[in-house]
């Protein structure tokens, strides 16, 4: 078993089935209907990666927003819409260098195949908002690679 990092242990992060380490912090007490039933309105998780791990794609049916806390820089990698993530990933970069590029938040809309992995050799903390609230029903594992 891996040993857990000292960030997620500060947090009480769990491992994630996709990869990395997490934790609801926020559920919505407020509901709404969805395809696949109802939903919270909202959930938020943390979010951690270490330089040796990363997000396996993965697909979710509500909008996710991702927002970075650091200290390293994040690869986001967005794989299309369809059945299997899509070769040609647009990557956006979600860390402190403003000036090179990175972005402070990024959108992941609905139904959109991610992955993500650290862009430095540090550890990465983030945030993710869903809308609607998140349920690993509505979560979807690609393939393997």
């Amino acid at each position: 078993m891996t040993a857990i990092p000292a960030t997620a242990a500060l947090l009480g992060l769990e491992p994630h089935p996709e990869g990395g380490w997490f934790r609801r912090t926020y559920t919505a007490s407020s509901a709404v209907d969805t395809a696949g039933g109802p939903r919270p309105a909202a959930t938020i998780i943390h979010y951690l990666l270490t330089p040796d791990e990363e997000s396996a794609w993965h697909v979710v049916s509500s909008d996710e927003v991702w927002l970075w806390h650091g200290p390293g820089a994040l690869e986001l990698r967005l794989g299309g819409a369809g059945d299997a993530p899509d070769d040609a990933a647009v990557a956006v970069t979600l860390g402190p260098d403003l000036a090179a590029g990175h972005v402070a938040q990024a959108l992941v809309p609905a139904g959109t195949w991610q992955a993500a992995r650290p862009a430095t050799d540090q550890e990465v903390l983030v945030s993710c908002a869903v809308s609607p609230g998140f349920d690993f029903a509505d979560w979807r594992l690609a393939a393997h690679e």
